[in-house]
This record gives C-alpha cells, structure tokens and sequence, in this order.
C-alpha cells in the first residue's frame, strides 16, 4: 500500500493517505477553471476515513450548478487548496491530483463538464465521459 501526502505550496496544510483512490477525475466547469488557475482540474477521491489532514486550513463553500454545495479548505498562508467535500458525499475527502506533486500519480478515468473543455485539451482515449 501507498502513502501519499498531499500539500499546499508552504507545506502548512497536508492530508496523509494509504488508501487507493476510489475515482480520479476532471471538471472542466468554469468554476474549477478559476478555482485552479487551469483549463480544469483534476482530482481524486478517498475514503474520508482514510485520510488524515494537519495543519489550518480556511474554507470556502461554493454552490454548483445543480444546487448542491461544496467545501474547499485551503491554506491561508500560500492559499492553495489542499481538499474539499461536497454536500451529501461527506464520506469522501477529494484532493487535487497537484497537491500530491507526483508525476507517477494514476492518471484520470472520468471526465464531466466537457461541454466547457478548451477546444485544444484533449482526454486520455480510454477515459469515461459524463453526459
């Protein structure tokens, strides 16, 4: 098994894993492309019991579009998001794949909000897309 660490860029805020992810995925919703800075963001999900946070983190709840809401916890030193919960799936922690800084990290197998994907990003063939 394992352990991976996931940080923000100061390294004040960390989330410690063993667990295998249960989905890793991408959104490319306009709100994830201001959230992360990027075209979209990827992210994997765990166990909430799976994972263990140190550190101070300041959230931000944010409603999607179909209503329900999400809590993004983030440093308040460097700013990066480190995870996040979202509104009836509180048994799972999602990280972003970046706050792990490995290269060597499973690559995505779900992809949503494709219909706001930058016309240059391309998805891996074999990847699973949410209609």
């Amino acid at each position: 098994m394992t352990t991976r660490t996931a940080s923000c860029s100061c390294g004040q805020l960390t989330a410690v894993t063993s667990a295998e992810p249960i989905r890793i995925s991408v959104c490319h919703c306009l709100a994830c492309q201001r959230r992360t800075g990027s075209v979209f963001a990827a992210q994997a999900r765990f166990p909430a019991n799976s994972v263990a946070i140190a550190g101070a983190a300041t959230t931000y709840v944010r409603v999607g579009d179909g209503g329900g809401s999400c809590t993004f916890h983030f440093c308040s030193t460097c700013g990066a998001t480190v995870y996040y919960t979202c509104q009836g799936g509180e048994d799972n922690i999602a990280i972003p794949v970046g706050a792990f800084a490995d290269p060597a990290f499973p690559a995505p197998t779900f992809s949503v909000y494709e219909e706001r994907m930058h016309s240059w990003v391309e998805m891996p063939v074999d990847i699973e897309h949410m209609d």
